[in-house]
């Protein structure tokens, strides 16, 4: 009996829906700098399946880790946390 495998899931804000069905979400992170220790602000942006185009830019939305559905698109949408 095989395991699906558990799939990550993050938090981010849509910065972006031009584009048909895909969204690009930003994600924040603080990282801790290697030599001074000081935080820093880093901000990474996924790409996202959106088959409704129900995204608004601005939006609090919850992406989940998927097979490749295009050249840069790995994430689809899980579900909408604030408009």
């Amino acid at each position: 009996m095989s395991k699906k495998p558990i799939r990550k899931e993050i938090k981010g804000t849509v910065a972006s829906n031009k584009m048909d069905k895909t969204i690009v979400v930003a994600v924040n992170k603080k990282v801790k700098h290697q030599f001074y220790g000081k935080y820093i602000k880093r901000t990474t942006k996924y790409y996202a399946h959106d088959p409704e185009n129900q995204c608004q830019e601005g939006d609090q939305v919850r992406i989940r880790q998927t097979r490749p559905l295009s050249k840069l698109k790995r994430w689809e949408l899980v579900e909408i946390l604030n408009k």
